[in-house]
């Protein structure tokens, strides 16, 4: 489905991803994990054609999408919906409003103007947000919502796209645990439900190994490693976040257990804030 051959992106003399290849063969839950500075945000920005890459090729189902341009990219990018970590949702708008805007590729000019939505599209709308459990929100301002609210409502909003693909930018990063947990249970189960290819920026190891089917990690822009959860072992977890031997997984864990998770020490935070330098 999706093919990846020698992705590069250059800012100057920097480069934030160097001749990235992969190639995914179905849909799949892909989790890419790496240090702050990795290249991961830009390799899906590259992929929604936020960015244009520097050099290389995406190919999917046949065809180059970094090529395409006008209606053709517009169409590709209502294929391949982004989620981002500060969710992007209009504030002051009510939460089926802002999971309607999910259809505005596809709708004329003057009906965007006039906020105007068919009638089955709203009742469509409402049904995403049951799904993911937060349609008793669906009149509210979306800023009367809490964090992990608002992710589901940015979910819903791009399932109103009816995508192949879903790029999750660290959804999950300014979320407590029992909501990042609650996000990624929805993604998993959109993906085995729909069918659907998720690729998702992470940075725990633990959320990598449990929701996702394939694991890419990322360094310096590089491709370091590319394996199932059951492959990504402390020592290739090391290799990818270039830590040494004092490397903890536990103080990066946020697994919950007992209703508590571990990411809530102290120590945690320290940790992963070395990690992400």
């Amino acid at each position: 489905m999706l093919v990846v051959n020698q992705l590069t992106k250059r800012f100057g003399t920097n480069t934030a991803v160097d001749t990235a290849s992969f190639t995914v063969e179905e849909p799949t839950m892909i989790g890419i994990i790496g240090r702050s500075g990795a290249g991961k945000s830009t390799f899906l920005r590259m992929m929604n054609r936020l960015t244009d890459a520097t050099s290389g090729t995406l190919t999917f189902e046949g065809r180059n999408v970094l090529e395409l341009t006008g209606r053709a990219r517009r169409d590709w990018q209502a294929d391949c919906a982004m989620i981002f970590q500060q969710f992007n949702l209009v504030p002051r708008m009510d939460v089926v409003s802002n999971v309607l805007h999910g259809t505005l590729g596809s709708r004329s000019t003057f009906a965007t103007m006039f906020n105007l939505f068919p009638r089955d599209d709203i009742y469509r709308a409402i049904d995403i947000l049951e799904r993911l459990g937060v349609a008793e929100n669906a009149a509210k301002r979306a800023e009367a919502l809490s964090g992990g609210q608002q992710q589901r409502v940015a979910i819903a909003r791009a399932l109103m796209q009816d995508p192949k693909i879903i790029l999750a930018d660290e959804p999950i990063a300014s979320l407590d645990p029992m909501n990042a947990q609650t996000v990624m249970e929805a993604l998993r189960r959109i993906h085995e439900e729909d069918g659907r290819m998720v690729i998702a920026n992470l940075h725990t190891l633990d959320t990598a190994r449990r929701y996702c089917d394939r694991v890419i990690g990322m360094r310096d822009g590089r491709i370091v490693f590319d394996g199932t959860p059951e492959q990504l072992t402390t020592g290739a977890a090391r290799e990818i976040y270039g830590a040494g031997d004092d490397f903890s997984e536990t103080s990066t864990s946020t697994e919950i257990r007992d209703g508590s998770a571990g990411v809530d020490t102290p120590e945690a935070v320290v940790e992963l804030e070395r990690l992400s330098v």
